[in-house]
């Protein structure tokens, strides 16, 4: 972009706090709606009619996503952000609004698959305006706010969920996304002011092309291999295995060759962005492993129902919010980082350690105590790794280096679900039917006892029964927790090899000439 000093765009702490507030409204929408579909979507596809075809609702939106997230970086690091944002919040209000009104299942799979194109943009976009607005010296006071903000909808989302299906009816889950985001859109279009670009060379459709095949066939691998009718053992799932290993080596080629790449290769020789990124799948890998399966032991250890056992997990919320707030204020005030990840590592941990002692006698206090260390782990990293990325990567490519990063974290949360939750679920289903067949007097009356155990029916079962369920829970989830602890050890080691770069003074418009800073500001 070519500007002169008088029409330059002009940066002052008053528009910073601005333009903060309206990526705030976007991020918690997105964020929010990952979340609150949770203690939905066994009602939505029982109206729909598509029980069977459940993980296609996950999945699509999970697709859509991590596709997304390495577009919109590279997008608007070549045209600038403000007009992308704005695409991505009407893409998701849109698309909101066609699920609350969807008909049939395949309808409401197509509109949650555009739903997270929009929520990926938001989500990347935030995070590389900000490096756009902020020097790195500064830039720990928003990012940890950021990150409180996940914390919020982790907890929030399903409450709101349960709440709606109970109280209205499940369309409200999404209906309540269009007012919310057409405020979010106004607010940006009134505010949300920053230069725009033009493409200096031809946009890399072939690699866009080839990330989207990668991305595809690795979300059906890893779906396929732990779910039950096809398992690690099907040819179909290794079918899907061999389409990511050959889409993975055509992009290679194709990103060596391209004039301007989707994900420039030149990334990978930066010594701290490969650190911190490696450090990102790892944390993605244990990470989303927790937080899709503790839920569900919760709710059958407390009897709850699926919205008020999310108040369970408040205190990992509250030991995320805390520890990411008082970390990216720390770093702001001192500029050292390197410490934040290495004591984050230690702590999770720790935390895994104590989780895999969980038996059906753990008192649930005990639980949520071990939940608030982790908790306090995470919020040390999280927002720190991007911090760390982006004041690696050249001013040209922050966004770019900030959506590579997400999206590597999305792969290690897609391998960790998918491995650990087969493993869960395989010693669980194991563990009931020994339970059951014990009580029964055939297999098929064992095995469909085993299958339909849910918090309802477990109410209903004698109190010995009902403590057996419990224990068969605690006893297949303990061992996940253990076998995590290893991928955190590999990200504290690699914490302790990071080299603690001096934090730019000078915010990514700045930097690039794209922006003057006001006297005293930014």
């Amino acid at each position: 972009m070519t500007t002169n000093s008088d029409n330059q765009f002009l940066l002052t702490r008053r528009k910073v706090r601005i333009i903060f507030g309206a990526l705030i409204a976007g991020m918690l929408l997105s964020s929010l709606d990952q979340t609150i579909v949770a203690t939905a979507m066994p009602t939505i596809v029982g109206d729909l009619g598509g029980v069977e075809y459940q993980t296609w609702t996950t999945s699509s939106y999970l697709l859509a996503t991590t596709v997304s997230m390495p577009i919109y970086g590279k997008l608007g690091d070549i045209f600038g952000r403000r007009t992308l944002f704005l695409i991505a919040i009407a893409l998701f209000t849109a698309a909101s609004s066609g699920c609350a009104f969807a008909d049939d299942f395949w309808t409401f799979v197509a509109f949650r698959a555009a739903q997270g194109l929009g929520g990926g943009g938001l989500i990347i976009l935030s995070q590389a305006i900000i490096a756009d607005i902020v020097p790195a010296s500064e830039r720990g006071k928003y990012l940890g706010p950021m990150g409180a903000i996940f914390a919020v909808a982790a907890v929030a989302g399903p409450l709101l969920g349960g709440y709606f299906v109970e109280y209205l009816t499940w369309h409200w889950v999404f209906a309540v996304n269009v007012p919310f985001g057409l405020l979010a859109f106004a607010i940006a279009l009134l505010v949300l002011r920053l230069p725009s670009k033009r493409a200096q060379h031809p946009i890399d459709g072939a690699g866009i092309f080839l990330l989207s095949a990668v991305t595809a066939c690795l979300i059906m691998f890893t779906d396929l291999g732990g779910r039950n009718d096809h398992g690690w053992n099907s040819a179909t799932t290794w079918l899907w295995g061999a389409g990511f290993v050959a889409a993975l080596a055509a992009f290679l080629v194709v990103e060596a060759r391209a004039a301007d790449p989707i994900i420039p290769l030149t990334l990978f020789r930066n010594r701290e962005f490969v650190m911190a990124s490696s450090i990102g799948l790892l944390l993605g890998t244990g990470m989303f492993a927790v937080l899709a399966f503790i839920p569900t032991f919760l709710q059958m250890s407390s009897g709850a129902s699926a919205a008020v056992s999310g108040l369970l997990m408040l205190p990992m919320l509250a030991g995320i919010t805390a520890s990411s707030t008082v970390s990216g204020f720390a770093v702001a005030k001192s500029g050292r980082y390197k410490i934040y990840p290495i004591i984050g590592t230690v702590v999770a941990a720790a935390a895994l350690a104590c989780l895999s002692t969980l038996t059906h006698l753990t008192p649930l206090w005990l639980v949520c105590a071990y939940l608030a260390v982790l908790g306090i782990g995470l919020g040390l990293i999280m927002q720190v790794i991007v911090l760390i990325v982006q004041n690696a990567a050249p001013a040209d490519q922050v966004g770019t280096a900030t959506s590579t990063n997400n999206y590597l974290r999305e792969v290690g949360a897609v391998f960790g679900v998918a491995i650990f939750g087969s493993q869960f679920t395989a010693r669980l289903s194991h563990l009931l039917h020994e339970m059951f067949d014990a009580q029964s007097t055939t297999p098929e009356q064992a095995a469909h006892a085993a299958s339909t155990i849910g918090p309802d029916v477990l109410g209903a079962l004698p109190a010995d029964l009902q403590s057996g369920v419990i224990a068969a829970y605690a006893e297949a989830l303990a061992p996940v927790f253990a076998h995590l602890i290893p991928f955190i050890a590999v990200a504290f080691i690699l914490a302790l090899t990071l080299k603690e770069i001096p934090l730019s003074k000078e915010a990514g418009l700045v930097a690039r000439g794209e922006a003057t800073a006001a006297e005293g500001d930014c």
